[in-house]
């Protein structure tokens, strides 16, 4: 735990300081920082609602955060968790459309083992060219966004499309018929806290997959701190030759590593398509891959850190639209803006130890 406090300190003191310099731009342009800032937090935490939407746009998040964390413990940088996921997407949307008669229970189940081997096979597929050829990941997971895309769109445009729909989105899986929801779904908050005397509000879209999200950040921690897979993981991202040395064997620990990554990717698929939309909406993805990065990066590689990073960005993005309304200059894209900040500051906090210690090196040698 205190190493994990230790190692949370220059990302809360980088996002201290991001909000400093976003409170200064806000007064640069001629508003409020306090009202800004006020907006924030009520917005994001000051009601039931703003609370739920808020875990509801961080679920995703937590999801590819966990995803880059895995592949930077290992030394790879996966950049394809957009690809990954929709493919996951379309891939729990398949199911439930391919499968309409059977119980929509095992459909469920079912479509949530395709979300996440979808996902784990389209991660694995650069996994086995860096592991094989020496591929560079950042490259072949780049392609392969492009190819999920591509395919993705056109089995909607082609197959999986209702007629005579404008929008570019498969038939849906589920339907309300007399106000009840018929059909594979995962049930929302407010479904699952009814027994216990809870009223949460019908009308926010957080769904068990947020229970998922957290049960994923602790079976990452035990997966990559308490058995000897995951050592040998952290090993290889440490020191490839020393983990060799040791046993482990490199080309193993890369295609495990990204395909783990991938099917963590494709668990978004499973809150979009059986908590949501019940549905395969194309451009659903609110660039929930490549904000994934940056949440891992804030949160030091850490589930916690990647849980507590990936509440922050959803509490951003819940709060943009109340900044834009109720404030006279400054708009939403503001929360884009203090999102770069942040990133910024931990990049260079990163700097910052790096310089350290060789600085503490360098005097040592001396």
């Amino acid at each position: 735990m205190k190493g994990l406090i230790q190692q949370l300190i220059f990302p809360l003191i980088a996002v201290v300081a991001a909000f400093l310099v976003g409170g200064l731009i806000v007064w640069m342009v001629g508003d409020s920082p306090l009202l800004v800032y006020e907006l924030f937090f009520t917005s994001a935490f000051g009601s039931v609602d703003g609370i739920g939407y808020t875990l509801f746009y961080a679920t995703p998040l937590i999801f590819t955060g966990l995803a880059v964390a895995v592949g930077f413990k290992c030394g790879l940088l996966n950049i394809g968790a957009e690809g990954q996921l929709v493919m996951a997407a379309f891939a729990c949307a398949w199911v439930g459309l391919v499968l309409p008669e059977w119980p929509s229970l095992l459909v469920v189940l079912l479509a949530m083992i395709a979300a996440v081997a979808a996902g784990g096979i389209w991660a694995a597929v650069p996994g086995v060219l860096k592991a094989r050829f020496g591929a560079h990941e950042v490259i072949t997971t780049i392609m392969m966004n492009f190819i999920a895309f591509g395919i993705v769109s056109y089995l909607t445009q082609y197959h999986y499309r209702k007629q005579g729909d404008p929008i570019l989105e498969t038939r849906p899986i589920a339907e309300i018929k007399d106000g009840v929801l018929t059909g594979p779904h995962i049930p929302r908050m407010h479904d699952l806290l009814a027994p216990f005397g809870i009223d949460f509000p019908a009308g926010v879209p957080l769904n068990l997959a947020f229970l998922f999200a957290i049960a994923a950040c602790a079976v990452v921690y035990v997966f990559l701190w308490k058995t000897k897979w995951g050592f040998e993981l952290r090993a290889v991202g440490i020191s490839p030759s020393a983990a060799e040395y040791g046993g482990a064997s490199i080309s193993r620990n890369i295609i495990l590593a990204m395909a783990i990554s991938g099917m963590l990717a494709g668990m978004v698929g499973v809150n979009e398509v059986l908590g949501y939309r019940y549905r395969y909406y194309d451009g659903f993805s609110a660039l929930y891959g490549f904000t994934g990065i940056a949440v891992a990066l804030l949160g030091r590689n850490h589930p916690a850190g990647v849980l507590l990073a990936a509440i922050l960005f959803g509490a951003l993005t819940r709060s943009g639209l109340f900044i834009d309304i109720f404030t006279d200059r400054v708009s939403k894209d503001w929360v884009v803006v203090l999102q770069a900040i942040i990133i910024l500051f931990v990049a260079c906090g990163g700097a910052f130890r790096v310089g350290a210690r060789r600085l503490k090196l360098m005097k040592s040698e001396t």
